[in-house]
Formats: C-alpha cells, sequence, structure tokens
C-alpha cells in the first residue's frame, strides 16, 4: 500500500483519496445500518451490555470480511455491462462509481434516520441497476446490453427468496420449541422474566444461543456484505491508478499459464462451434468503442496470447498492454458466457466453459490485502455506531408483543446460518432482510401478531429501495455524463 501514491500527480492523488473516502464511508454507513439488526436481539434481550454486543459485533464483522473471499464482491460488479467495466478507468467510468456510491449512501442514511431496517445490499444493487439503465440511454442502445441480466436475475433470486426461507425457518423453531419444550423460560420475554422472577438476564444457556447467534449474523454480515465493498474499491483502483491495479502484478506464474491455456481452448471452442455460435451472437451495432465484439473472439484470444507472450510476470507488461490484457480478458469470459447459451451442449462442454470462465478471470479478480483489512475496519467500526434505532425497530416494532427469547434465537440463528451459506455460494443477500423477516416469523409462529404499521414501512422501504436507488444513481450518471 506505501507505494499506492507514489509517481501520480497532485490531481491524481486527491481524486484518489476522495473516491477511496467515499468506498469506505459507505462500508461505514453500511456498518451502522445492517449491522444493527446483528446486534439488536442480544441487546434487546440483556443478553448482552450495549457497548459489549457491538464490540464484539464488530470485531466479528471484521473477521467475516477477512474470510469471506471474494465471490460475492464480484457477483455485484459484474452486475455492470461489461462496456461499462471496461471503460472504468475514463471520466465516465469514475462518474459512474462516484453516481453509485452517492445515491447508495443518501438513501442509507435516510432510511436509519427513520429507524426504518432497509437493505443496504439492495441499495447498491438498485443503484447498479440504475447506472447501467443510464448508460444505455446515454449510448441508445438496448436495455438488454445495459445490465448484466442473467446475473441480475440471480442477485434477484437470492434477495427475494432468502427472506421468505429465513421466515419459514425461524417460525418452524419457535414452533418446534413450543411443542417439545412448552414450559420452558425460553418463551419469556426480558420483561416478563424480570418482573415474575426479578432477574436480568436470560437463562445461561438460552444467553449463550442468543450470544453464539448474534455474532454469527456479524460474521455471515462481515462475509457478504463487506465483499461488495471490496469489489467497489477495486472498481475505484482499477479506474484511476490502473497501472497497478488492472490485474494482479503477483500473479504467480502458474496463473499465467492458466490464463493462456483459457484462451486458447476458448479459441479452439469456437472453431469447432462457428455455425452455431454465429447464429446465437448478436452482432456488435458499434455504439460504443469499449463494447466487446462476441464474433471476433477468435481474434481476441490470439491478440490476448500474443500481449501475454511466454512471460511469466505482469510486471513485463506496459502499463498500456496490462489495459488491453484485462479488456480482452473481461471480453473473452463474455464470450465463454455467450458460448454457454448454446442449446445442445453436453454436459462436459458446460463445465468446461466454467472451467474457462475461472481461469480467465483469477488474474482480474482479485483485491490486495490491505483492500480488504481497509474494508473490514470500515465495516467493523461503523457497528459500533447508531444501533440504537434499529434496535428498538426490531425488538419491539415489527410484533405486537416484545421478542422472546426463543425468537431472537430462532430468528438469529437462521439469519447467522443462511447468510453464510449464501456468502459460501456467492449470493449476494440482505442481512436486514433475512433477519428481519425471521422475527416477523417467529411473530406468526408464535400467534403474537404483528404491529401492521411497522411492517408496512418496512414493506415500503423494501419496495421503493430499488426503484428510489435506481433512479439516484441513474440520474446522477446522467447528468456527470454531460459533462465528459
Amino acid at each position: 500500500m506505501l507505494d499506492l501514491f507514489s509517481g501520480l500527480d497532485t490531481h491524481v492523488v486527491i481524486t484518489l483519496v476522495l473516491s477511496l473516502g467515499f468506498v469506505l464511508a459507505f462500508e461505514f454507513i453500511n456498518g451502522f445500518h445492517d449491522t444493527a439488526n446483528a446486534v439488536a436481539t442480544v441487546i434487546y434481550t440483556q443478553s448482552m451490555k450495549p457497548r459489549l454486543a457491538v464490540f464484539y459485533s464488530g470485531v466479528c464483522n471484521f473477521l467475516g470480511v477477512m474470510s469471506g473471499g471474494l465471490a460475492v464482491a464480484y457477483a455485484i460488479v459484474h452486475l455492470l455491462p461489461v462496456d461499462l467495466l471496461i471503460s472504468v478507468n475514463t471520466s465516465r467510468g469514475m462518474a459512474m462509481v462516484v453516481a453509485l456510491l452517492a445515491a447508495a449512501i443518501l438513501w442509507n442514511l435516510g432510511t436509519w434516520y427513520l429507524g426504518l431496517p432497509a437493505s443496504s445490499s439492495h441499495t447498491l444493487i438498485g443503484a447498479i441497476l440504475g447506472v447501467g439503465v443510464a448508460n444505455s440511454l446515454i449510448n441508445h442502445t438496448s436495455l438488454s446490453h445495459g445490465i448484466n441480466w442473467s446475473k441480475a436475475i440471480d442477485v434477484g433470486a437470492s434477495l427475494l427468496v432468502s427472506p421468505l426461507v429465513g421466515a419459514i425457518i425461524a417460525g418452524a423453531i419457535v414452533i418446534l420449541l413450543r411443542r417439545y419444550r412448552p414450559h420452558s423460560n425460553v418463551h419469556k420475554t426480558p420483561f416478563q422474566r424480570q418482573q415474575v422472577e426479578g432477574r436480568k438476564h436470560p437463562p445461561f444457556w438460552t444467553r449463550f444461543m442468543l450470544i453464539v447467534s448474534a455474532m454469527g449474523v456479524s460474521f455471515a454480515h462481515g462475509s457478504n456484505d463487506g465483499q461488495k465493498g471490496v469489489g467497489l474499491i477495486m472498481l475505484v483502483l482499477i479506474g484511476i491508478v490502473p497501472a497497478k491495479f488492472v490485474l494482479n502484478l503477483d500473479s504467480t506464474p502458474y496463473q499465467l499459464e492458466r490464463t493462456r491455456d483459457a484462451a486458447l481452448h476458448l479459441q479452439q471452442f469456437y472453431q469447432r462451434h462457428e455455425a452455431d455460435l454465429s447464429k446465437i451472437i448478436v452482432k456488435s451495432n458499434g455504439s460504443s468503442q469499449y463494447e466487446c465484439h462476441p464474433q471476433q473472439t477468435i481474434a481476441t484470444s490470439t491478440q490476448l496470447l500474443q500481449l501475454m507472450g511466454d512471460g511469466s510476470d505482469y510486471h513485463q507488461l506496459s502499463a498500456s498492454q496490462r489495459w488491453d490484457v484485462r479488456t480482452h480478458l473481461l471480453c473473452l469470459d463474455d464470450a465463454a458466457k455467450n458460448a454457454a447459451a448454446l442449446p445442445n451442449l453436453s454436459s462436459d462442454e458446460k463445465q468446461l466453459l466454467s472451467n474457462l470462465r475461472k481461469d480467465l478471470t483469477t488474474t482480474t479478480e482479485y483485491a490486495p490485502t490491505w483492500v480488504i483489512v481497509a474494508v473490514a475496519l470500515s465495516l467493523g467500526v461503523g457497528t459500533m455506531v447508531g444501533w440504537r434505532r434499529v434496535v428498538k425497530t426490531v425488538g419491539e416494532g415489527i410484533g405486537k408483543k416484545d421478542m422472546t427469547y426463543a425468537q431472537g434465537v430462532a430468528a438469529q440463528g437462521t439469519a447467522a446460518i443462511s447468510i453464510g451459506l449464501a456468502s459460501w455460494f456467492g449470493f449476494p443477500v440482505s442481512t436486514t432482510q433475512v433477519l428481519s423477516s425471521g422475527v416477523a416469523g417467529t411473530m406468526i409462529a408464535d400467534k403474537a401478531g404483528l404491529q401492521m404499521s411497522t411492517v408496512r414501512s418496512i414493506a415500503l422501504a423494501w419496495v421503493f429501495t430499488l426503484p428510489a436507488a435506481m433512479l439516484l444513481a441513474g440520474g446522477m450518471y446522467y447528468l456527470a455524463a454531460q459533462w465528459f
């Protein structure tokens, strides 16, 4: 990290610092906006003191980011169309990053101020989609090319299904506890336990499970949401200092060899299936100088192999050559995705294309350790600020009755496991949606009823988050692009 600013002009350094600060500010806000959900039940049930709870939650968020990998990070980044990803080093590319971050921060602050557990993930995805739509309008291209719709559908499905699964599983856990442990203290609220037994804290094992599940949610949140910040920082670094970050300069000779092999095998695949591929590939209308041309995949592969040569170190390439290598790799990855749409591919060929895509992106989809640490610190520190508003909403505002210990354990345990699995498989989900839906599911299962005014407010925040973020980001990007 120490050589990050070496050799840069003053105005570039200022732009870089402001842009990185913008991303880290988003993660900080994400911390106190989303992670308040993780500590809501453990604080409300008096299992831990607030300051201690948010401190350990921040630590778990930090650890979650550090160990979360990069699958979710680049699932979010690749919602953007390929032509934007390969032009991020232009002024318009930077306008894109600033627009989507500004929109996400504004909406997150607004919903936090109102105490509504709206989703930061939902907000960021809406902002990215808005930028994609605006880019299509600017370039006069079809909306089908403005957004990576296949990736958008996958992300949308995970955001839609995860809260439903959370509500059902959490509700089922409460029903099982009611059936097999009907007289347990686990079904009491903190107020009932204090009034009847004169004890402030829940029973030992209940308290243990509440603490463990709360820290599990924090860890899972870090591993999922933290990756989104990592992806955004990489967009900023590639856009402002491409010579240093456009490719992973620490790639091993083995990784470079795998990349060359993947380009060669994809070229051979296109040669074998040239007739069939010509029927499904829509030729470019040439509206953008940065657009990939799938019909030129064979030529692109040849150019990439010539650029890389037999070298075992990206340092040997000039700054412009590194950028060309990245552009070719992104285009070839897009070509491999197009090839997977062939109707009569065998399972072996589909697996081949999947493996080729991994090898083609192994040196472009990366993040330096200092980037991950910076995001982890921002998210962790943000956890320790501003949690009170959302804690009250989750603990008292969703159900007509106060939350019981059993409901807290069920909702948190479900959220921790489901978000952790989503991170493992590379699906971006919302901690807010999963946990709030889990609490609602436990209230229904316990026949406690729901406070419809609060549920309505949360639902409206969820419904309007996507279009609002799209309009904010798309509008700001459209206006900014007129100046460049």
